[in-house]
């Protein structure tokens, strides 16, 4: 679940962190009666994704008249696929020092991780291109926290002088809303030092992991809306995740791990897949649906099958996408491997119902797909 900037500015004021004063609005006036209470102010984009101010969906207003100026351009405009309707009239600060300070879940160490920069205000990668040792990385041990020690030591020799223990309070209170929030990121770019020696975050980029929604219910509620295509729409109506991905091979499996390694061994030998979607879990009956989505997408030449069943049962699966197959009549090569609980049945029923023979090894599966997309191609 990804926040816009609105949304998640309050949640780091709850943890102490400083913001400035701001005013939601969703039309030109507004945003200059917002200007006329606040004064020099920042009109800002709100949408849920980076770069707003490179696209041009941040402004500075010196009077409510040019905030209303701003505010007019920005409003209506697409950033990366999404169409500004709502602008944070924000207060201007008197920045000193832009810093970055993000929390984000390491896959490497499987901790949390803290990153740090005097660097502030520019893109993560380009920091990191230009100057890999200017972006500090404070591994957590989750089970022990960050406290308030560790961040003045993560900050030795950055060159923050009496600021030093202003900014290890924030970055303490930075990780304890991450962890709080279930967050998968909690950003701020910048974190600026003032000129009457404050720390405020300027912004905020938060995500947090779907699967903590029962424990965020109230805040997964103020989560942006998920950008997507039709079909990835029509997929979810029906309870499944669909991703398009503009290769050639299509996926069609059971479970997020066997698609993902369908995917892999697709590129592995050669191939491209088409889309990830994948029918585990309460949806091992939808096959039909998902096949009638998949299908959908035109740049697709062939199509692999991958069942491999646990608790879930193959033959319901494959009994479900060969109808779906008969009756959609689909002028593609498939290709089916085959295992576990319902084996023996799903494979006679792919014998007796489609003339086919499910290989035996996942590889040859996939082989054989790769190469009938390239030969139609």
């Amino acid at each position: 679940m990804n926040f816009e900037e609105y949304r998640a500015k309050p949640l780091l004021a709850k943890s102490g962190i400083a913001v400035p004063e701001s005013a939601l609005v969703r039309d030109a006036d507004a945003a200059r009666a917002a200007a006329e209470k606040i004064g020099r102010c920042v009109v800002k984009a709100q949408v849920p994704t980076g770069k707003r101010g490179k696209a041009g969906g941040i402004k500075l207003a010196a009077t409510p008249e040019e905030a209303k100026f701003h505010a007019q351009a920005i409003l209506g405009m697409e950033i990366d696929g999404y169409r500004v309707e709502k602008l944070l009239v924000e207060a201007q600060v008197p920045i000193s020092r832009e810093l970055y300070a993000a929390v984000l879940n390491d896959a490497g160490s499987r901790n949390p991780m803290i990153l740090f920069s005097m660097m502030g205000g520019m893109d993560v990668e380009e920091v990191a291109e230009t100057d890999p040792e200017a972006m500090r990385k404070i591994p957590v041990d989750i089970r022990r926290g960050f406290d308030l020690a560790m961040a003045r030591h993560a900050l030795e020799g950055c060159g923050l002088a009496e600021m030093e223990g202003a900014v290890a309070e924030v970055l303490v209170q930075l990780y304890q809303a991450y962890r709080g929030y279930d967050a998968e990121l909690l950003e701020i770019n910048p974190l600026v030092l003032t000129n009457d020696k404050r720390v405020i975050a300027l912004d905020c980029k938060l995500t947090i992991d779907d699967s903590a929604a029962p424990r965020q219910a109230e805040l997964a509620e103020q989560a942006a809306p998920e950008l997507m295509t039709a079909l990835e729409a029509k997929a979810q109506q029906a309870g499944l995740k669909y991703i398009a991905l503009g290769g050639s091979v299509g996926v069609l499996a059971n479970g997020a791990g066997l698609t993902m390694t369908s995917m892999d061994a697709i590129t592995h030998y050669g191939g491209q897949p088409a889309n990830f979607l994948e029918i585990g879990g309460e949806a091992y009956t939808k096959a039909k649906i998902a096949l009638s989505i998949l299908l959908e997408n035109q740049e697709i030449r062939s199509l692999l099958v991958n069942f491999c069943g646990a608790f879930a049962r193959t033959d319901v699966m494959t009994e479900g996408l060969v109808s779906a197959w008969k009756e959609l009549a689909p002028d593609i090569p498939i290709f089916f491997t085959i295992h576990g609980t319902g084996e023996e049945e799903a494979v006679k029923i792919v014998r007796a119902e489609l003339g086919l023979e499910p290989f035996d090894l996942m590889d040859d599966a996939v082989k054989a797909a790769v190469a009938a997309a390239a030969e139609a191609a």
